[in-house]
């Protein structure tokens, strides 16, 4: 299959030129020659791309993400690296699911203010002794995470 030109690789993977330029001067990918003014990349680009938005989405940083690829361009995947990103994921889908449930009983609260709901103030407060580092009320399910 022939080279890209830059133009092709955006249209193709979504990603700007910018960003391609950006992850090629941090070394993410690399061009194989110009045609003119416009950088040529070869077809195996999409899918290093891919991989990128991947681990982007993941939550790596472009420096973790770039120790995923031999100097080759090969990927390469640390299993320990992705297992403990998939337990930080749980753990943090667990914390937002906790926000979710709680902030639906606060909007489900009969009371006519908010400040009056017992649930709304106990999130409060709540939240109020995790900010200055005290421990989980006791009066709050744990699944809520406070």
């Amino acid at each position: 299959m022939k080279n890209l030109d830059i133009a092709e690789v955006v249209r193709q993977s979504g990603v700007p030129a910018s960003t391609l330029r950006f992850y090629e001067e941090k070394g993410l990918i690399d061009s194989v020659g110009r045609r003119g003014l416009r950088r040529l990349f070869d077809p195996g680009v999409l899918e290093r791309l891919t991989l990128i938005t991947l681990g982007r989405t993941a939550g790596f940083s472009l420096e973790e993400i770039a120790l995923m690829f031999l100097p080759d361009g090969q990927p390469h995947l640390d299993r320990q690296l992705l297992l403990g990103r998939a337990e930080a994921l749980d753990k943090m889908i667990r914390k937002l699911s906790a926000v979710r449930d709680g902030l639906r009983q606060a909007a489900a609260c009969p009371a006519s203010d908010h400040m009056a709901c017992p649930t709304f103030r106990r999130i409060l407060q709540v939240t109020a002794s995790r900010t200055n580092g005290r421990k989980r009320k006791k009066n709050l399910p744990p699944q809520w995470g406070y």
